[in-house]
């Protein structure tokens, strides 16, 4: 059975690295859980890493190849992937508000703090992944030039998609962990606020731009 070579693998992985630290819905996603709970943004962290292993599995079975031949099954992806976007982005402008209106105030300063469940930031972060159709359209473009001809296509997606997991995982953890240590180090109520309405209208945008491009195409 022919392999993929350890250099094609090492080149995956430093395309993987460039997109992964070009700012997008996830990294914005992670920002804003991590603010009050490190820990939930690692879980967000993780639900976008186990997205990118299954966009990895529907490039290997072929049916990722939709997005491609189907313009208009792209733009409902695109425009489902933009709805949700919006909706983490107002409903936590809206959790946050709730919050302060019913005292839930945190001890250190005085402001209410909006923290996100464990299994909730995973799944977040999953359907966050799931629903962009540019890391489909990614393993699209690239999975296909690092396959060698007669090679396992399945088995080689699903490691290239580990890959990239792996490697975005990782980057978000970094993320996770600065924002939760810059919201420890400026644990000010007004600044708190500032930074949670502007991560938390970020989505709404992200989302809104992704939905008035899908219906424009």
């Amino acid at each position: 059975m022919v392999t993929m070579t350890f250099v094609s693998l090492l080149g995956f992985a430093g395309l993987c690295l460039m997109l992964a630290l070009i700012p997008g819905p996830d990294t914005f996603l992670i920002l804003r859980i991590s603010l009050n709970r490190a820990s939930a943004g690692i879980a967000a962290a993780a639900g976008c890493g186990l997205g990118a292993v299954m966009w990895g599995a529907l490039v290997g079975f072929g049916l990722a190849a939709l997005l491609e031949q189907s313009a208009e099954v792209f733009r409902l992806v695109k425009i489902a992937g933009g709805l949700y976007l919006m909706y983490l982005g107002v409903s936590a402008l809206i959790k946050a508000r709730k919050a302060r209106k019913a005292g839930v105030v945190d001890g250190s300063s005085g402001h209410a703090p909006l923290t996100f469940s464990h299994r909730g930031a995973f799944g977040a972060g999953a359907l966050s992944t799931l629903l962009n159709p540019k890391v489909g359209l990614f393993y699209l473009a690239v999975v296909p030039q690092f396959i060698p001809p007669g090679g396992n296509t399945l088995g080689m997606a699903m490691i290239l998609g580990l890959t990239l997991a792996i490697i975005g995982f990782l980057y978000l953890v970094v993320i996770a962990m600065v924002a939760y240590k810059t919201m420890k180090w400026l644990k000010k109520p007004k600044v708190n606020r500032i930074i949670e309405r502007i991560s938390s209208s970020i989505l709404a945008v992200l989302g809104a731009g992704v939905v008035a491009s899908g219906a424009a195409s």
